[in-house]
């Protein structure tokens, strides 16, 4: 159905007098903002922000795709994953809209999927159910195909979703959107991408990067594309400390070993901070010295992890707990192993510090430039003397302690 065909005949769609203006491709216009029954309103499941959401419902229900043919309970569907997937924001928005009305508007399609204002609708669709009352969606209505104009929707979408919300996006939900616009779907380019949000093309490059690594997390336990259970997991943070570590100068065969025994971790969460986990295994793997004994000694654990995930029939975030992290004794190995790797790495660092403290001595002192004693008081290098006269003291102390 049309909504400004239809719609306007039905009456369920109002012209306002209010406009607002909007870049797209390019172009700026004002665009009449119209008053829309909800029922003739349908989410965007292309939505980043409930990203994570979608490939759940996907996976639980094997399906590739939402069906819309019942609008309403497909609309259900998606308004349990805006809820679920910030309850707070939500409730004050929701208070607010009942207080004041609806401030902004939304973006819509002519055939109804809501662009910009999931959120919004969703108030709106609690707040009629509460009251009883028909309540309206205030929007711009756009005559574009989502599949013809993909690109220019996307964009739109972007604009609107990351620089003009004021609740942000979950991490991961937006690396899921980054990586299915940019990767998987080659919707974007990376220029195109970092131009939609306002930000560099080198800040997209790692977000990009970083949202590769989930991917091969994910097809490492077995999981393609079940990008929930890094929702659920919380490796947000963790995944940001391995992309640190690999963007070091390692070669390709041992980044991959990282990477192995770094995913096997994730899965195995052998320490309740994962963050600082990762930072340590960063600390052991950057140590030329012991990197290699440790990557070895947790390969092995990487291959018991491995064969317990390929008895699995299917991975999620019950599976994981249940069959997968229940294996306690890999886990204490794992902990074990690292703990005992940082300490050897802490050990040599604090034995190679005097060494340190006496080179940067050394360069201090070379580093004066004797050509200014010529200009200086006799108090002044009397005073000097003094402060060496205490160095020599200092150094045959040490020279001493060294025998």
């Amino acid at each position: 159905m049309s909504l400004l065909n239809n719609g306007i005949n039905k009456k369920s769609v109002i012209l306002t007098d209010n406009k607002k203006k909007l870049t797209i491709d390019g172009h700026t216009e004002n665009y009449s903002v119209y008053k829309i029954k909800l029922d003739e309103l349908y989410y965007n499941d292309q939505n980043d922000r409930i990203a994570t959401w979608i490939s759940k419902y996907k996976l639980e229900n094997n399906i590739d795709k939402i069906d819309i043919v019942d609008r309403e309970k497909y609309n259900k569907i998606i308004h349990n994953f805006i809820k679920e997937s910030n309850p707070e924001a939500l409730k004050k928005t929701q208070a607010n809209i009942k207080f004041v009305g609806q401030l902004e508007c939304g973006v819509v399609l002519d055939d109804g999927r809501i662009i910009d204002g999931n959120r919004r609708f969703t108030c709106l669709r609690n707040i009629e159910k509460e009251t009883m009352e028909t309540q309206y969606f205030e929007c711009i209505i756009l005559e574009r195909n989502v599949e013809s104009d993909a690109k220019a929707i996307k964009i739109l979408e972007l604009q609107l979703q990351y620089v003009d919300e004021r609740v942000a996006y979950s991490p991961i939900d937006r690396l899921v959107g980054i990586y299915n616009d940019i990767v998987d779907k080659e919707l974007l380019t990376i220029k195109e991408y970092a131009k939609g949000i306002g930000c560099t093309e080198k800040d997209i490059e790692k977000e990009v990067s970083i949202a590769e690594l989930i991917v091969e997390f994910l097809d490492f336990i077995h999981a393609p594309k079940q990008f929930y259970l890094l929702r659920e997991m919380e490796l947000y943070s963790p995944i940001e400390e391995l992309y640190k570590i690999l963007k070091k100068r390692i070669d390709y065969e041992k980044k991959e070993e990282i990477k192995d025994i770094v995913f096997t971790n994730f899965i195995m969460q052998p320490f309740g901070d994962m963050t600082r986990y990762v930072r340590k295994i960063g600390k052991v793997v950057s140590n030329n010295r012991f990197s290699n004994d440790y990557i070895e000694e947790q390969l092995e654990e990487a291959e018991k992890v491995l064969d317990i995930i390929e008895k699995q029939s299917v991975i999620t975030i019950k599976t994981i707990n249940e069959k997968i992290r229940n294996q306690d004794d890999i886990k204490e190995e794992l902990n074990r192993s690292t703990e005992k790797w940082v300490a050897k790495v802490d050990s040599e660092t604090n034995k190679n510090q005097p060494a340190k403290q006496v080179e940067r001595a050394y360069e201090t002192l070379e580093s004066i430039d004797t050509y200014i004693f010529k200009k200086l008081t006799k108090e002044q290098k009397e005073d000097i003397n003094e402060r060496i006269q205490m160095l020599e003291e200092i150094v045959e102390e040490i020279k001493n302690k060294l025998v």
